[in-house]
């Protein structure tokens, strides 16, 4: 575990603590904090408390020579770009939460029940990169929700455009976040660098792998971010042009049917529904909804006509959940399922 101190590397310790197919063998920070325990260092933020066996864990220097077959990363930024192109080249399996390397044309952006396809890139990346491990990163907390909405709809009937609007919860900037006086009583309608994130990677997620380079999926998509006094769970709303103008009871049929193969393979991490559609006129509300599916679902309501577009609805899920850490633990299960790693 990369970066094992932060708010998303201590969702990752709480995801894999009694995971059944992956053990925590390293847990890596600054050099600073390098052979110190974990527990003594450590601000646990999570519920449910530290575990005890990951507590007497000594922390080590993120390094080449770590010894874990998978690296899951929630490094800084720099520290990425440092080190995570230097772990795949040693042989390790990097799965990052970082946007580092989120862009690159040969590194798979993955949803594991949306785009699997893209993981063929990775016979490239070995092959011109020289490497015998690889990277493999997982999206934005925003653009994971709102594409695992958008896509059986993008298959069913295509999507023409699309504007979005998210309310993201304060987790999403880390611990310890935005100030609190920025925070209460407000809504900030400006996150650094978020709305193009959320435009780009979702049409990377919706894209094609061709065999030799990403196709972004063409979509015309709009998207304001804001960030809201909510603890966890990012909520967004949508509205949508579909070619054929589908009914709404028929976008509600088309997103509760969707299945991936983390379904179909039953793999640990793999909520029953990787969308759940709510009826209630006040649902997906986050205090309610963002731990549906163990957090590792994208929750839908309000699904309407919009006399603009043609179909709205919004759209919560959890950020540090199926948003970050879950998305990264289940991008590696589908992988090593398919004996790609």
């Amino acid at each position: 575990m990369l970066g094992a101190t932060g708010t998303v590397g201590q969702r990752f310790i709480s995801l894999l603590a009694d995971h059944p197919w992956f053990e925590l063998a390293a847990l890596t920070a600054s050099d600073a904090k390098a052979g110190k325990r974990y527990g003594d260092v450590v601000r646990w933020h999570l519920p449910g408390g530290l575990p005890d066996r990951v507590a007497d864990m000594n922390l080590e220097a993120t390094r080449p020579e770590v010894d874990a077959e998978i690296c899951f990363s929630a490094l800084p930024n720099e520290a990425a770009e440092e080190h995570e192109a230097a772990l795949a080249k040693a042989g390790h399996h990097v799965f990052s939460n970082v946007r580092t390397h989120r862009m690159d044309p040969d590194v798979p952006l993955m949803i594991a029940e949306v785009n699997p396809g893209h993981a063929d890139a990775l016979e490239r990346q070995r092959r011109d990169r020289k490497w015998t491990g690889s990277i493999v990163t997982n999206g934005n907390c925003s653009a994971i929700h709102l594409t695992l909405a958008l896509a059986p709809l993008h298959q069913a009937w295509g999507i023409e455009r699309a504007v979005v609007t998210t309310l993201q919860a304060l987790s999403g900037a880390g611990y310890p976040g935005v100030a609190s006086l920025d925070a209460v009583d407000n809504v900030v309608p400006y996150i650094d660098g978020e709305e193009e994130k959320i435009e780009q990677e979702t049409r990377k997620f919706l894209g094609l792998w061709d065999g030799q380079a990403f196709v972004p999926a063409p979509i015309p998509i709009s998207v304001t971010a804001t960030r809201v006094s909510v603890r966890d769970g990012h909520t967004e709303s949508v509205s949508l042009s579909l070619r054929g103008g589908p009914h709404p009871d028929d976008v509600k049929a088309c997103l509760r049917a969707f299945r991936g193969p983390p379904q179909e393979l039953k793999l640990p991490s793999a909520p029953e529904r990787p969308i759940v559609v709510l009826e209630q006129p006040d649902r997906p509300q986050p205090v309610l909804d963002r731990d549906l599916e163990k957090g590792m679902a994208s929750v839908v309501g309000r699904v309407r006509e919009d006399p603009v577009l043609g179909v709205k609805f919004v759209v919560l899920g959890h950020n540090t959940i199926r948003g970050a850490a879950g998305a990264s633990i289940l991008n590696a299960e589908l992988l090593a399922a398919e004996d790609r790693i």
